[in-house]
C-alpha cells in the first residue's frame, strides 16, 4: 500500500533520510518509532507529498504521491504541528474540507464532534492543545481516507478520549481496511495497537518486522552457574545484544529464537535459566544501544 524506497533528504547540508525504505500492507497499523531527530516527521511529510525526495521513490498504491491530487485526496492527516483557519468553527472547516475531499461524510462528522463532546460553533484556535488535536482528527477520520497517516496524533490527551479515538481507528481498520501508519513516542500504547513497527535512526530503518514476530526474536535472559564459574565461549553462539552481571546472575539480552536459546545454554547446565519476552520500549532502547542506566530502569 505505501510503499518508500532509497529515499534520502538533506536540509542544509544534514542528512535526515538516508537511504530510507520502508513497505506498509494495506490494513495494517504500522507503528513509526525511533529517537528525537531520528527523521520520522520528515519521512511522514514525503508520504504526505508536502516535501519532495531528493531521491528514491514514495507511492501509494503504486502512484506517486507528489503533486498527485488523486492521491493526496485519499490521504487523512493528523500532523503534531496543527494550524486552522482563524475564525473558523468546526463546521465552517467542515464545509471547506468536503470540497477537498470526495469520501467526505457529514454524518461521521456530526457524530463525532457529538461523542467527542466539542463545540462546533466555537473557533477552533481558542480550543485547548487536547481539543485542537481532537478536532484534527475528526476532520482526518470524516475524509474516510483509505491511508491514515498520524504523527504523535493524541499525545497529551486524557486515558478516556485516547481510547475513544483509538476505537474509531481500529473500526476503520477493521471495516474499511484502512492502513494507518502512526508516529508516536508512547512505545505501551503503540504495542497495543500496531501489527507492524519499524524502528529508525539517523535517517536509516533498523529493524522492520511484524511486532509478534519481533517480540518473538528478541528475549531477556537471567542465567547463573554453580559456583559462579563462566566460561569464555558461553553466550558464543547467540547474538547477544547486552550482557551485564549481577551478583551471581548474568543478564543478557538476545536476538534469536527461545528454542536456540533454550539450546544453547541448556548444554551448558545453569544453576538457573529464565527466558522472558521483552516489550517494546525494551526492544527500542537495546536495538538503538541504549546506555546501561537507561536499560536497568525499565527492567
Amino acid at each position: 500500500m505505501i510503499k518508500v524506497s532509497g529515499v534520502r533528504k538533506r536540509f542544509d547540508g544534514v542528512t535526515a533520510l538516508d537511504g530510507l525504505d520502508i513497505n506498509i500492507e494495506k490494513g495494517s497499523i504500522y507503528g513509526l518509532v525511533g529517537t528525537n531527530g531520528a527523521g520520522k516527521t520528515t519521512i511522514i511529510k514525503q508520504i504526505m507529498g508536502i516535501q519532495r525526495p531528493d531521491e528514491g521513490e514514495i507511492t501509494i498504491d503504486g502512484q506517486p504521491v507528489y503533486e498527485n491530487t488523486e492521491v493526496k485526496a485519499k490521504l487523512g492527516y493528523v500532523s503534531d504541528e496543527l494550524y486552522f483557519f482563524p475564525g473558523n468553527g468546526m463546521r465552517e472547516t467542515a464545509k471547506f474540507l468536503a470540497g477537498l475531499y470526495p469520501g467526505w461524510d457529514m454524518d461521521r462528522f456530526e457524530k463525532m464532534v457529538a461523542d467527542f463532546g466539542l463545540d462546533p460553533k466555537k473557533k477552533i484556535t481558542s480550543f485547548s492543545k487536547g481539543m485542537q488535536k481532537q478536532a484534527a482528527l475528526i476532520f482526518a477520520l470524516s475524509a474516510m481516507p483509505d491511508c491514515l497517516i498520524l504523527d504523535e496524533p493524541i499525545d497529551g490527551l486524557d486515558p478516556v478520549v485516547r481510547l475513544k479515538a483509538w476505537k474509531y481507528i481500529i473500526d476503520d481498520v477493521a471495516e474499511r481496511q484502512t492502513t494507518v501508519l502512526v508516529s508516536s513516542h508512547n512505545l505501551r500504547e503503540m504495542e497495543g495497537y500496531c501489527d507492524h513497527i519499524g524502528i529508525i535512526s539517523k535517517g536509516r530503518m533498523v529493524i522492520e518486522r511484524d511486532l509478534e514476530d519481533l517480540k518473538s526474536d528478541v528475549h531477556k535472559v537471567q542465567i547463573a552457574f554453580k559456583g559462579g564459574f563462566v566460561e569464555a565461549d558461553t553466550y558464543a553462539d547467540l547474538n547477544v545484544l547486552h550482557k551485564e552481571t549481577r551478583g551471581s546472575v548474568t543478564l543478557l539480552i538476545v536476538r534469536e529464537s527461545r528454542e536456540k536459546i533454550e539450546e544453547v545454554l541448556r548444554a551448558k547446565d545453569p544453576a538457573i535459566l529464565d527466558i522472558l519476552p521483552l516489550s517494546l520500549e525494551e526492544i527500542f532502547i537495546y536495538e538503538l544501544g541504549g546506555e546501561s542506566d537507561e536499560i536497568s530502569s525499565i527492567i
